[in-house]
């Protein structure tokens, strides 16, 4: 084996280490919650507490991420046990889309990774909300057989008592996390490989995508699928982007939390193939579109005392 060769797969092994350690705690306390949620949480709570309209009630579920924040790697889990227990299925993708984005330790280390710059923060937010919903709105109008694994359709309609005790929500989590975890691995080492062999953030083609701010969104959305960042830490590396505009990094910030190449294998075991691919389409669609709206037409209005957004150092 030559040494390039050994160091590439040094490289491999140091980055699906690091990844998988960040997001494993993520996702036990993610199936940790999903198992008490499916034990204790009453059938039908949530049609008691979400409105009745159901455009009203998207609109709200795509802010329960202020109340129960979690990163993107737990809130699968979570979600797929409460629609278990009733939450309507457009609702779920509201709170999955924006909760990691939507959340006040996102906000915080936004507004702290630019040099307290409360517009980039407020920006993420708004675009992250916007987007869960208008894609959430959209779901609400198809049939849960265009979206929904048969596995899951049959958790939906199941009837069945099931204890209320500590063992049962142990034994819940459990099979959360045998489930989950092995699509998490499966996404870990793909996400190892594309970093180490395919981009490299540093090259001077990333530099050249930094003069047009379209081009540089597609490139940043790019980077932020194959680098799968947690929501939490990744406003810091977007912010060490020096040369690019507001946009890419927007673009960059938004993009990562709701579709990267382990998530994909972690909504697999809710959604079929062809909504994911749906999924990233939209995504990719709405967030290309908002982050040149907002760098061009709302950005410039709030940050008019301001030549440029503080970076970080």
């Amino acid at each position: 084996m030559t040494q390039e060769r050994q160091d590439q797969l040094a490289d491999g092994s140091y980055e699906f280490l690091a990844i998988f350690l960040e997001g494993l705690p993520f996702i036990f306390l993610g199936t940790l919650v999903s198992g008490f949620l499916g034990t204790y949480l009453p059938r039908g709570a949530f049609a008691k507490i979400l409105p009745k309209n159901n455009t009203l009630a998207v609109l709200i579920s795509g802010l329960l991420g202020a109340v129960f924040p979690v990163c993107e790697c737990a809130v699968v889990p979570v979600i797929r046990r409460l629609m278990k227990n009733g939450l309507p299925v457009s609702c779920a993708l509201a709170y999955m889309l924006a909760a990691p984005i939507f959340n006040p330790v996102t906000a915080i280390s936004t507004y702290k990774a630019f040099n307290n710059s409360p517009e980039i923060a407020i920006s993420r937010l708004a675009m992250g909300y916007m987007i869960a919903v208008f894609i959430a709105l959209i779901v609400a109008r198809k049939a849960h057989s265009f979206f929904l694994k048969s596995s899951v359709k049959t958790e939906n309609g199941d009837e069945h008592h099931h204890p209320r005790n500590l063992n049962a929500a142990l034994n819940n989590s459990l099979r959360d996390l045998m489930d989950v975890g092995l699509y998490f691995c499966i996404g870990v080492v793909l996400t190892a490989i594309l970093k180490t062999t395919v981009i490299d953030p540093t090259d001077d083609f990333w530099k050249e995508l930094a003069n047009n701010s379209i081009v540089g969104s597609i490139g940043m959305m790019f980077l932020a699928f194959v680098l799968s960042l947690c929501s939490t830490s990744d406003a810091f590396i977007a912010a060490n982007f020096h040369n690019f505009k507001y946009g890419p990094k927007l673009a960059f910030m938004v993009f990562g939390p709701m579709m990267d190449a382990k998530l994909i294998f972690l909504y697999s075991t809710v959604f079929k193939w062809k909504f994911i691919l749906f999924l990233f389409v939209a995504i990719f669609i709405l967030t290309g579109a908002l982050s040149i709206l907002f760098e061009t037409k709302i950005l410039p209005g709030w940050m008019s005392q301001q030549t440029e957004i503080p970076l970080a150092p």
